[in-house]
């Protein structure tokens, strides 16, 4: 059975600091590309940022340049988004995605207060 489950999310003030982690299994988690995605309320569902197998290549999106950092530890079969200096336009429902097996997790409520 695959299992993506995140955790980590919650409320917190603008300008904190938040920490999403991906428990995967059921997958060969170390030959997936893995990503985060969000989609907020009345929005198209959007990548956040991607990291390759091996976690020397990622991706992110502009709005997320700099503020916050994927990675990945395929001996734990984990995925992290480190999210710092969040926006109230962060919030979103956050998920984990695998690439090459294509699975989604249930997703993970961020909320950034202004």
């Amino acid at each position: 059975q695959v299992q993506l489950v995140e955790s980590g999310g919650g409320l917190v003030q603008a300008g904190g600091s938040l920490r999403l982690s991906c428990a995967a299994s059921g997958i060969r988690f170390s030959i997936n590309i893995m990503a985060w995605y969000r989609q907020a309320p009345g929005k198209e569902r959007e990548v956040v940022a991607r990291i390759s197998t091996s976690g020397s290549s990622t991706y992110y999106g502009d709005s997320v340049k700099g503020r916050f950092t994927i990675s990945r530890d395929n001996a734990k079969n984990m995925l992290y988004l480190q999210m710092n200096s969040l926006k109230p336009e962060d919030t979103a429902m956050y998920y984990c995605r695998s690439l090459i097996q294509d699975f989604w997790g249930q997703g993970v409520q961020v909320t950034v207060s202004s």
